[in-house]
């Protein structure tokens, strides 16, 4: 996949010893290098024999007799492990890796941004688009291009925002987290 050399991510801290790690590219489900993001897999016995009356997820996470985390991480040379992100929420925009959380956490580094999700939705020319949904910190008013902008300050420029939406609120799950497949679902007949 990708290397982790501008990835602000904090360590998760070492693997737990009664388990074995490994990141692997998910095209080829071969082995990357240490500081390359790829998915990561995890094999144990504390790790869970499947998913509950779902035997299709079950085969298809533990195949190999790996769990197949669905995140997206690295491990360092002194083997701590990095989360970037979750597969599912990368972006691939020109044959280019775009994890959102890059491009959320530069979005929060602007004074006037209270929350922010990125999501890719369709788009003609590049597969598909980065777009920003942002909550606005009250009494702050923020443009669409100076947000963009600020992007452009952080992260390269393909990884930044081709269009933003402002919203009162994140649409949450129940767990808390926000609902990127609604926010997916709702933009992505846009176009851009």
């Amino acid at each position: 996949m990708d290397t982790a050399d501008a990835l602000p991510t904090v360590s998760c801290g070492q693997v737990a010893r009664s388990l074995w790690c490994v990141i692997v590219d998910p095209a080829t489900g071969d082995e990357v290098a240490d500081g390359t993001i790829g998915e990561i897999w995890l094999q144990g016995n504390n790790i869970g024999r499947g998913y509950w009356a779902r035997p299709e997820e079950t085969a298809k996470a533990l195949e190999g007799g790996w769990f197949h985390t669905g995140d997206a991480g690295y491990l360092d040379d002194e083997g701590y492990l990095f989360l970037v992100d979750r597969k599912k929420d990368m972006i691939i925009s020109g044959g280019e890796n775009i994890y959102s959380r890059e491009v959320e956490n530069a979005l929060l580094e602007h004074p006037g941004v209270a929350e922010a999700a990125v999501v890719g939705v369709p788009d003609a020319h590049w597969g598909e688009a980065v777009k920003a949904i942002v909550v606005l910190r009250p009494g702050s008013q923020l443009t669409e291009a100076q947000l963009i902008a600020h992007a452009r300050g952080l992260i390269a420029a393909y990884k930044c925002p081709k269009s933003v939406a402002f919203v009162d609120a994140l649409p949450l799950l129940a767990t808390g987290k926000v609902d990127k497949r609604g926010l997916r679902e709702r933009y992505d007949h846009q176009a851009q």
